[in-house]
């Protein structure tokens, strides 16, 4: 049920995204949903939380081959299926006081966690002056190549950033 509430969020955004759209999605009753998430906000943000969990999982299963192999993995995490689910709750929870807080304690807690990894990954000594800052600027640049994606495929473009990206990461890391 949760990957169809990622699922559904992708595809309808917000306003599209219901808990018997979900239910209906996952073949079980709108009864049974409501039975596990009590609340729309329950499902999406614990369906969220859940497939940033596994992304989490697979990223520090990454055998590490090189910062452009790692560089190319963590942009995949934004323009997939999970950065436009969270991109939608984001967009609503703007706008609905009742699940702000959620939202914005959820993100927090999955940037610190990708972070993190990030930082792993790379093999980045964040003790050196501007290293955190550097992992940060790249998340925060896969981010924008995410955001890039999401009207069109911008797989071309994207593929070259990161190839520059990874040369700069190699420079300022090593």
């Amino acid at each position: 049920m949760l990957e169809a509430a990622v699922a559904c969020l992708a595809e309808h955004g917000w306003a599209g995204s219901t808990v018997s759209v979900v239910a209906e999605r996952a073949g079980v009753s709108r009864g049974a949903a409501q039975h596990h998430f009590p609340t729309r906000e329950d499902l999406f943000t614990g369906a969220v939380e859940y497939v940033a969990e596994e992304r989490s999982a697979a990223l520090r299963a990454l055998p590490v081959q090189g910062r452009t192999a790692v560089l190319a993995a963590l942009v995949d995490l934004y323009t997939g299926p999970l950065f436009r689910a969270a991109l939608q709750l984001w967009v609503a929870a703007s706008n609905e006081a009742q699940l702000r807080p959620r939202v914005t304690e959820l993100e927090a807690r999955v940037g610190r966690e990708t972070h993190r990894i990030a930082v792993e990954l790379l093999g980045a000594d964040e003790s050196r002056p501007g290293v955190r800052e550097t992992v940060q600027g790249l998340l925060d640049m896969a981010r924008g190549l995410g955001l890039a994606n999401l009207l069109t495929d911008d797989t071309a473009r994207r593929e070259r950033v990161v190839t520059q990206w990874a040369a700069l990461l190699d420079a300022a890391l090593d």
